[in-house]
């Protein structure tokens, strides 16, 4: 595979797009929330999700006959970029509405979508996601949570960590094992489940942040019972599942916006500070912004690049921290966890700055895949 290859070709955003950026900009600046850095991890608000829904900001990619509207990725992308660009708390519905309804309309039974599309359209239904595990890291096919086929389900034992807002969320997605791995290929063996986080046997464990923040959990299974209608996709086959939904989690917006507000505010306080440097930054964030705009424009046309999406995440995420950096040096301010406006949004990005490489694949890992996947190693 060649870079070019890669890399999908630049996109424009659809006709319409300016109202509908405009209509959500109108809403914003009425809205009554705190503008936040990481606001897709920390802002959960389930009235702000619902307000969303109403408006048919949610499951915009959804076809009407499962609650949603029918429209393309790349309108989604306008409205999820404004909503991350203004530090809107988006974390309720972030998981069910950027990558549980894809895949569900990809591998789910008309039962499971009926069952839950109509409520992530709606803000009303929220998801975590299953993958991470003790001792595992990124290495995904290390998994060890097992489900063994039991009359009428499976038998689910095993334990699942840095699951974001399962404490709040309705249901997830767990890439679990389903039988040995067979020799040679490590990742055979695994499917994926979706297990509604009410059933008897699962236990919640908060994994409180330094700052004493809950976003959080280690999800714990007790021989959970998981009907066979709750099998996402083939038994079997949820490698190939999880790998194509990982397009939907590494490309958006979020990879490169997290910092934004923080951004805005240091152009505010310091741009005749040091423009050059400065202006770098804004370069930059134009280009990985035009990256991403690609990568919706490939899923808007029903392909999903992998390799192209882990590119995004690894530079955006370690954008994300460089903007931390040229804020803690440029202005002298320090960060005040108690404070407001810009030293309140620098003390928060500082805090949350140890993940942004680590989630959705470590940086290390996804750039082992992006060589594997050119023919490097």
């Amino acid at each position: 595979m060649t870079l070019p290859e890669l890399v999908p070709p630049p996109v424009e955003l659809p006709a319409g797009t300016d109202g509908l950026r405009a209509e959500v900009r109108e809403f914003l600046a009425e809205a009554s929330f705190t503008p936040r850095v990481d606001s897709w991890l920390s802002g959960w608000d389930e009235k702000f999700s619902r307000e969303l829904g109403r408006r048919g900001w949610l499951g915009m990619t959804v076809p009407q006959e499962y609650g949603g509207h029918g429209r393309r990725a790349l309108e989604r992308y306008v409205v999820t970029e404004e909503l991350l660009a203004a530090g809107a708390p988006v974390a309720a519905h972030w998981i069910a509405d950027r990558q549980i309804a894809p895949s569900l309309l990809r591998f789910g039974t008309e039962e499971q979508r009926a069952r839950f599309l109509p409520g992530i359209a709606a803000g009303e239904i929220y998801f975590g996601i299953g993958m991470s595990e003790p001792d595992s890291g990124s290495d995904l096919a290390s998994v060890r949570s097992r489900a063994v086929r039991v009359a009428g389900g499976w038998e689910l034992s095993g334990s699942k960590v840095w699951t974001s807002g399962a404490h709040h969320a309705h249901a997830f997605f767990a890439l679990v094992r389903t039988s040995p791995a067979e020799e040679g290929t490590r990742h055979s063996g695994l499917s994926q489940l979706i297990v509604e986080l009410d059933s008897p046997g699962v236990t919640i464990r908060p994994i409180p942040l330094l700052t004493g923040a809950h976003h959080f959990n280690e999800v714990v299974f007790d021989e959970v019972f998981v009907p066979d209608t709750r099998v996402l996709g083939e038994v079997g086959r949820g490698w190939q599942q999880v790998t194509s939904e990982l397009a939907f989690e590494r490309s958006g917006p979020e990879r490169y916006l997290s910092t934004f507000p923080l951004l805005v505010a240091l152009l505010r306080e310091a741009v005749q500070v040091d423009p050059e440097r400065l202006g770098g930054m804004v370069g930059r964030y134009r280009t990985l912004r035009a990256m991403s705009l690609a990568i919706a424009g490939a899923l808007d046309a029903g392909r999903a690049p992998e390799l192209a999406a882990a590119v995004v995440k690894d530079l955006g995420t370690r954008f994300e921290n460089e903007v931390i950096d040229v804020c803690r040096t440029l202005l002298g301010v320090p960060p005040d966890p108690g404070g407001t406006g810009y030293p309140k949004l620098l003390a928060d990005a500082v805090r949350h700055a140890p993940g942004f490489t680590l989630r959705g694949g470590t940086n290390e890992i996804l750039r082992g895949i992006v060589a594997r996947g050119l023919g490097l190693r």
